[in-house]
Formats: structure tokens, sequence, C-alpha cells
């Protein structure tokens, strides 16, 4: 028992030097905060510890690059959802402003979003609407649009990170 457990160690040791530069690449290339980037490249190498039963040299490489893809997902998965949050609190915050004051502020800064969505291009700028104002599902708008469900999501995450940004500026 204790050599297989010292013989995973090892595997695990080798992979770690040979492929951490590799999977760092292959994760750097999907998530662009550094810092993210270096946790989930430990957290591939330390769920290794999981499956030390079952290392072996010859599938570790493709093994460490699964793994590597179900934490890069997991996180994207997370991420989007986070940021969906972050937009539906924006919008429900200025559906629930009252006073006349309030009412103000919101209409200036529905006018600054307008203003802001002109500029984007066309394809993005549809996408933010129709995700927006018209209160469309993701799936909904690739449909609508003939696009890949990836599309849509990036055109959508760019265009809130935009839009979020330039807010921040205004106010």
């Amino acid at each position: 028992m204790k050599s297989m457990e010292t013989k995973a160690y090892s595997i695990i040791e080798e992979a770690y030097k040979e492929y951490y530069p590799v999977i760092y690449r292959y994760v750097r290339c999907r998530i662009k905060c550094k810092y993210e980037v270096e946790d989930l490249v430990q957290d591939v190498f330390m769920r290794l510890l999981d499956y030390d039963n079952m290392l072996q040299k010859s599938t570790i490489q493709s093994f460490l690059f699964t793994i590597a893809r179900n934490l890069v997902t997991d996180y994207l998965r997370c991420y989007y959802r986070k940021q969906e949050m972050i937009s539906c609190a924006y919008e429900n915050a200025i559906e629930f402003t009252c006073g006349p004051e309030e009412e103000i502020i919101v209409k200036d800064l529905l006018f600054m979003e307008k203003m802001r969505l002109s500029v984007f291009p066309q394809q993005r700028q549809r996408v933010y609407s129709m995700s927006r104002f018209e209160e469309k599902t993701l799936s909904e708008i690739s449909k609508e649009l003939q696009l890949s469900m990836s599309t849509v999501e990036n055109h959508l995450f760019i265009g809130r990170k935009i839009m979020r940004n330039y807010i921040r500026m205004c106010i």
C-alpha cells in the first residue's frame, strides 16, 4: 500500500514538473486573470491526489487536460452566472427606485446606456438590446438571430462589461 502511494506521489511530482507550464498555458488561453489561472492549475494537480490509485505515466497527460478542461468549464459557468446576477441586481435596482430625483437619475442612466449602445457593433447591439430591453433569453436570441449560443454569450458578456464600465464612469 505504501509503495503504491509513493509511486503515485512520484508520478504526480514528475507530472507537475513536466506539465505545469503546458497546463498553465491551456488554462491561461481561456481565463485572463493570472491569479485565477494559477489557482486553477494548482487545483488540477491537487485533483490528481484524489485519483492516486488510477495514475499511470502513459495516461497522465490526457488525465491532466481532462481535469483542467472540467475545472475551466466549472469556473466559467460560475463566472457567467455571477455576471448575470450582477446584471440582474443592477436592472432590479433601477426598477425599484421611487422618488422624483431617482427617476431623473434612472432616465439619465438609461439615456446614457442607449447612447453608448449606439456605438456598439451592430450584432452586439442587437444581442444586448434583445437581452436587456426585450428580456429575451440567450436561447431565444440565438434562435432569432441564427447565432450559436457561445457567440450570443460572448456578445452579451462583452457588451455588459463595456456598459458596466461606462456606467461606472458616468456615475
